[in-house]
């Protein structure tokens, strides 16, 4: 897609109203880097943590000019190197999909929390999409992450994955890379 085309989104925070995109996301197709389709209770738990005041947010990507829903994106508190940081996760429809939306999502989301880091929010965001994840790996790519490196590391918990660390740190400004790290 030209880059200059770039389709606008919004993200609407999650709401009692958004339990059908969970079930929409959860087939094979979208969760095959993520262990797997989740029982109808997982999907409930989990949609209940997402309506309920939690250090994080998830949200329902939709499409600026017509408010369609397209997807959804996150993020929320993780350990990681000896301090809190922000992750994040997103999954876009497939018929939505190739179209750019999540690294436009993503660079959305990067924008939110950049302003939280002035005001106390954590320094740093992170994604670890699995090592032979190409598309979400572009995805980090694309919406200006920068890749550190391979980790292991365990998802859902008891499976043991190889991911990449990629990173942004969100007190810098969007054109200054982080020093001695290669953009991804």
């Amino acid at each position: 897609m030209d880059e200059t085309v770039r389709e606008r989104v919004l993200l609407v925070p999650w709401s009692e109203g958004d339990f059908w995109l969970l079930r929409r996301a959860n087939s094979p197709a979208m969760t095959e880097h993520l262990g797997g389709p989740e029982s109808e209770e997982k999907l409930a738990d989990r949609h209940r943590r997402y309506v309920q005041p939690f250090a994080g947010l998830m949200y329902r990507v939709t499409l600026a000019d017509t408010g369609e829903s397209v997807g959804s994106i996150g993020y929320w508190e993780r350990e990681w190197r000896g301090g809190l940081r922000w992750e994040t996760g997103w999954g876009i429809l497939p018929e939505f999909q190739g179209r750019g939306l999540a690294a436009t999502a993503a660079r959305a989301l990067v924008d939110v929390l950049r302003e939280r880091a002035g005001h106390g929010g954590h320094p740093a965001l992170h994604a670890f999409p699995k090592v032979d994840n190409a598309a979400s790996n572009g995805v980090c790519r694309k919406a200006g992450f920068t890749l550190l490196g391979q980790v292991d590391l365990e998802y859902p918990k008891g499976n043991p994955i190889r991911s990449n660390d990629w990173y942004v740190d969100l007190r810098a400004r969007p054109q200054d890379p982080p020093p001695g790290h290669r953009h991804g």
